[in-house]
């Protein structure tokens, strides 16, 4: 972090708790951060995250197309890991302004002169555990995307005048994360309410708050089931404090179709009227349990539909569910644009004004506990029966108990690594950054598209997933740090670069958490 940053901190707060005040406030004091009631302040540094998360640039254009979810129908650059400079700087900043935000809250509620006032708008520890789980959920994001970066000395840029951000190694921000998730869960009374409003995630119920921080715990130590022999305790503590117990406790944040504060994914389709972006063909054909046969790849459950497709997409004009080729040359897509779906013209869910975007499902938790438990089985299709329930419940549609019943039944004769990851992914379903580690993590699904292997077939030739940056022939691992860094924050950069492999600012350096050695090694079977 540098100087630059962070005078864009401090406006940033003035913006995101303008967004959410009437006229009247905004003219008392427009750069008085400090006198913006912190259940404001939340509801604006939620909004901000999320916005900045799930649309069509941070997400449509880089995770999504990661964790191969979506493709590009024009302009397949970043499908193919050619990443906008312009764009990876401005997402490093924005993410690290929610984080300002979320910690703008906590010292609300923690100092003396304006704790007393921000009671009022919800008991100060369940408004500082709140913030606390948020800026765990989010650091999670930036440090899952560009790895080792700025954490420890994020929260002084203002109070000790610290201008330029150490980068912290991943294995300390894990640590410090962990800790950060104990500290806020056990300061938590769920007798009392969180906010009293503005909270559009939970609506102000302290007691889903802990149960989210608790089961994002879990999250954080799967992903350190590798490398960290305590991850087993980190999953202990978080049951015996209380995670989540239904689809009712899951995290998402619902946006409204009143003014300008619907669902990103929405806007850049209509708002900026881009048909761009549309679901892409390896998780479609996983979906419909079809083999990839032009890399002869298995499909553990071949033939078996998902009940899911129809609400994560819509079908094509010959009323059939297809996806579109993932990360062919700019050019070749418009030849299998007019049998993907046109979601510009037939919107699916995820591109509503309305749609929930998923911080973190019950199912996620499930399947996470099923591979805590050495694969169980019960948890397995409790996970899969809670993602078919919740994903049609938030699509307002009704599925049968015999619909759930065979498709758990059909997908429950081997619970393995293999067949948990894969689900886990399927509900992972816009979720792009999580779905990205998954991947990373296990080395699953293994039917997605790596480097090297054939992604379609286009005027009777085979074409090869070619990426446009080296990634030692994987799929990418991280994204660069971003230009402006190695200017405004040299020195503190080019440590971070020098701890890289071959000591160079890289897409193929591996996260803390990644043991794979290669593209087929799947250590979760391990």
């Amino acid at each position: 972090m540098n100087k630059f940053l962070k005078y864009i901190f401090v406006g940033s707060l003035c913006l995101t708790a303008a967004s959410c005040s009437d006229l009247d406030e905004m003219n008392v004091s427009p750069n008085s951060t400090s006198k913006v009631p912190s259940n404001m302040l939340m509801e604006g540094a939620e909004k901000w995250t999320m916005d900045n998360i799930y649309d069509v640039w941070f997400s449509g254009r880089q995770c999504l197309p990661y964790s191969q979810q979506w493709s590009q129908r024009n302009y397949t650059e970043e499908d193919r890991y050619q990443v906008r400079e312009s764009t990876n700087n401005n997402y490093f900043n924005y993410l690290y302004m929610g984080m300002a935000n979320f910690d703008k809250v906590i010292k609300l509620n923690s100092d003396d002169a304006t704790k007393v006032t921000s009671s009022a708008y919800g008991a100060n520890k369940n408004q500082i555990a709140a913030a606390m789980i948020m800026k765990v959920w989010l650091m999670d994001v930036i440090t899952d995307t560009w790895g080792s970066v700025p954490y420890s000395d994020i929260s002084k840029l203002e109070s000790d005048n610290v201008l330029y951000c150490k980068y912290d190694d991943q294995k300390d921000i894990y640590a410090g994360m962990i800790k950060d998730l104990t500290t806020a869960v056990n300061m938590i009374d769920a007798s009392k309410s969180a906010f009293t409003s503005g909270d559009v995630i939970f609506g102000g119920d302290a007691s889903k708050w802990k149960k989210f921080g608790n089961s994002l715990k879990c999250r954080l130590a799967i992903h350190l089931s590798k490398v960290d022999t305590n991850w087993k305790s980190y999953i202990a503590e978080a049951l015996n404090s209380g995670v989540m117990q239904s689809n009712d406790d899951a995290a998402k944040f619902t946006y409204s179709s009143a003014g300008s504060d619907y669902c990103q994914f929405y806007d850049g389709f209509f708002t900026d009227g881009r048909n761009d972006l549309t679901i892409a063909n390896p998780l479609v054909d996983i979906m419909k349990g079809q083999r990839d046969t032009l890399n002869n790849k298995q499909h553990p459950w071949e033939g078996t539909l998902d009940p899911r497709l129809s609400v994560y997409t819509t079908p094509n004009d010959a009323g059939v569910y297809q996806g579109i080729p993932y990360a062919t040359p700019t050019g070749t897509q418009e030849k299998f644009s007019e049998s993907a779906p046109d979601w510009y013209s037939t919107k699916p869910m995820v591109v509503q004004k309305t749609y929930a975007v998923p911080l973190m499902t019950y199912a996620e938790l499930k399947f996470i506990l099923c591979e805590y438990n050495g694969y169980d089985v019960a948890d397995y299709k409790d996970g899969v029966e809670a993602s078919l329930k919740y994903w049609y419940d938030l699509a307002g549609k009704s599925i049968s108990n015999t619909t759930i019943d065979s498709y758990v039944n059909a997908v429950s004769g081997n619970v393995n690594a293999e067949t948990c990851a894969l689900q886990k992914y399927i509900d992972l379903y816009t979720n792009g950054t999580e779905a990205w580690t998954e991947i990373r993590r296990t080395g699953y699904p293994e039917q997605l598209i790596r480097p090297g292997e054939i992604t379609c077939v286009y005027n009777g030739n085979k074409v090869a997933f070619t990426p446009l940056s080296e990634t030692k022939g994987d799929i990418i691992e991280r994204v660069k740090y971003p230009t402006n860094e190695s200017t405004l924050n040299g020195d503190n950069w080019k440590a971070a670069v020098d701890k890289l492999a071959d000591k160079t600012n890289n897409y193929y350096s591996k996260m803390y958490w990644d043991v794979r050695a290669s593209k087929y090694n799947h250590p979760a079977n391990k």
